[in-house]
């Protein structure tokens, strides 16, 4: 016998090695097959409109186009055009204020409001769907009773005129000039904090009553309680909330259009945002290069922010 036959091994059904190795392969790729039949779908949709869009965006803010005559290299002057543009530097300067506002008063409100319905109170049920009501109300219902509640001749002037005795030339305007903003921040609030409420629920049902019950033996008070177990056991969660709020806050757009668009959605300087600058420069004036730069600078003003929290996070983490 040759030392090729030699080496070649009978399994007891006749099938040598090799052709069950390339037998387990061939059922490999067949799986594997079946596998990515499955995922294409969703991959060839995530790739068309999203993942080539923002790769395009990225190349494109390196350009100058407006969607008609051919594309025109002009390497970083949309980036250094918007160091001088006034209409710029005041919607970034209006997004981060609305984002240091809202992002912690939404927290604080929505945590409240958890630790609150938390407890065994008459009609917990009730006031939980109240709160969460403002999240999947329609926008467009609840800004117009904003609008109204807050218009210069509204309920809540005629309060101050009537009640607190506010003169009529000193009454305020909501919707104009720095009160804009405020009112922007306080319906953002309103609106968002039964979502994060209901997240900081599920996050306080899955702390231990057993954590408590040690604190109350140690003579915590309340207080002492919320600092030493909810807060610290709430760390995940709070997390969360505030990389979700944050994002949220700098992609704002369709409650500044609503709110403070009036009736032909124009934004003024001291309501206009990032998101709201984008559009008017790409569908108004048709600066598609322009636009994308400043895409570009809201997305590393996101991703800058977000790495900061992991990394805060993590460092919590570790002590």
């Amino acid at each position: 016998m040759s030392d090729k036959t030699a080496s070649l091994k009978i399994t007891s059904s006749g099938h040598t090695g090799d052709d069950i190795q390339r037998s387990r392969k061939k059922r490999e790729r067949r799986r594997n097959l079946i596998a990515y039949s499955f995922i294409a779908p969703n991959f060839i949709g995530f790739a068309v409109f999203t993942l080539i869009p923002i790769l395009f965006a990225f190349g494109l803010a390196f350009m100058e186009w407006d969607g008609n005559n051919p594309i025109k290299f002009v390497g970083l002057q949309n980036f250094k055009g918007l160091i001088q543009d006034k209409f710029f530097i005041a919607a970034f300067k209006n997004t981060i204020i609305y984002s240091v506002g809202t992002v912690p008063l939404t927290m604080a409100a929505s945590l409240g409001l958890a630790i609150v319905l938390n407890q065994k109170v008459k009609g917990r049920g009730i006031f939980r769907t109240l709160g969460f009501f403002p999240y999947v109300a329609s926008l467009v219902a609840i800004t117009s009773v904003w609008t109204m509640l807050f218009h210069s001749k509204g309920p809540v002037n005629s309060i101050l005129y009537f009640v607190f005795n506010v003169a009529k030339e000193n009454l305020p305007n909501w919707f104009t000039g720095d009160l804009v903003l405020v009112m922007l921040i306080l319906f953002s609030v309103w609106k968002y904090m039964g979502y994060y409420m209901v997240i900081y629920l599920a996050g306080l049902q899955g702390i231990s009553n057993e954590l408590y019950e040690a604190g109350k033996i140690d003579g915590a008070n309340g207080w002492q309680r919320f600092r030493y177990i909810t807060w610290p056991s709430l760390r995940p969660t709070t997390f969360f909330v505030i990389v979700m709020l944050t994002i949220n806050c700098f992609k704002i757009y369709d409650i500044a259009v609503m709110l403070a668009g009036g009736s032909t959605g124009v934004l003024s300087t001291s309501a206009m945002v990032l998101v709201y600058y984008i559009y008017q420069n790409a569908f108004n004036y048709w600066k598609l290069g322009y636009s994308s730069a400043v895409a570009m600078i809201l997305f590393v003003l996101v991703l800058g922010v977000t790495l900061v929290q992991f990394k805060g996070e993590s460092k919590f983490a570790n002590d």
